[in-house]
């Protein structure tokens, strides 16, 4: 066995008689804790809302239903294998980026978060593999997105909350052309969206990316789609055809089901709700009392 392979074993080792870790990052209070039922795998939790789940020891297995449909889209970028150029504004405990690094070897990944307390706790208990080429900038998303060169990206996956709630200026028609200005062509914009009923902020950032890009599509769970229950919601863009059918087929074979829209039913959906610019920007609502209890 390789030496390096002989430290990650003695790591994993070590996790197993791990307690929650708790500390306080800029966000609040950060709690990472032990998967009862995965020996390496623990959830990073803000303020008591789950953020991420990682799996120290299989990074392809993305257990929050939004992080699995991130996934189809990273599996569907383009052909299995291929390197990407990814941007993550929000970093998390960088899930989506080890799922990349994993199963996108040479992959280059840029990755913006404001947190940087969160960031240290992250990198400290939930190590990045050695080669893996993820760099973990601090600071505001968009001013860090608008440090990247033009055409640089395949693939800009917003994922931002502070206080469980997406920040005004990531919402906006102006943010989502710098968006489109990092991204190459053929690139794909995606975002994790948190609302409830009446739907009100996930109509409206359909609008908005409907203003900046001609495709768009949505995943989702039903319930959260019909107002049932406040849930995150994965809104893809691009300037080209997305692959709406694979991706129905994927997320309807999901261990919780979802549902794509896409074309005249996600116009219907969207039917009413106007572009947001960066005048009348708010912030996503919070989460309901009791969501996550």
């Amino acid at each position: 066995m390789a030496r390096g392979g002989k430290r990650r074993d003695k790591q994993r080792g070590r996790e197993r008689d791990k307690e929650a870790v708790v500390a306080q990052v800029g966000g609040g209070t950060a709690s990472l804790v032990p998967d009862p039922d995965r020996p390496h795998a623990w959830s990073l939790l803000l303020d008591e809302a789950p953020q991420s789940h990682v799996d120290l020891a299989d990074p392809t297995r993305l257990g929050f239903e939004y992080q699995r449909r991130l996934g189809h889209l990273v599996d569907l970028l383009a052909p299995p294998g291929r390197p990407a150029q990814v941007v993550h504004l929000g970093g998390g405990a960088l899930t989506l980026a080890r799922y990349v690094a994993a199963t996108r070897p040479r992959s280059t990944q840029q990755v913006i978060e404001v947190d940087e307390e969160l960031t240290r706790l992250v990198r400290e208990h939930l190590p990045l593999e050695r080669g893996w080429r993820i760099r973990v900038r601090s600071g505001d998303a968009r001013e860090g997105l608008g440090r990247l060169p033009e055409g640089w990206a395949d693939l800009v996956i917003a994922d931002v909350f502070s206080g469980a709630r997406t920040p005004a200026h990531l919402t906006s028609v102006e943010f989502l052309h710098e968006v489109r200005r990092v991204l190459r062509p053929g690139g794909w914009y995606a975002a994790n969206i948190a609302d409830g009923a009446p739907l009100r902020h996930l109509r409206a950032q359909i609008a908005t990316a409907g203003a900046v890009f001609p495709e768009r599509c949505v995943l989702a769970d039903p319930a959260v789609l019909r107002g049932r229950r406040f849930g995150n919601s994965v809104l893809l863009a691009a300037e080209g055809e997305l692959p709406v059918a694979e991706l129905t087929r994927r997320t309807a074979g999901d261990p919780h089901p979802g549902r794509v829209e896409a074309g005249r039913s996600l116009d219907a959906f969207t039917a009413g709700a106007g572009p947001v610019t960066d005048a009348t920007a708010t912030a996503s609502p919070a989460p309901p009392d009791g969501t996550f209890g």
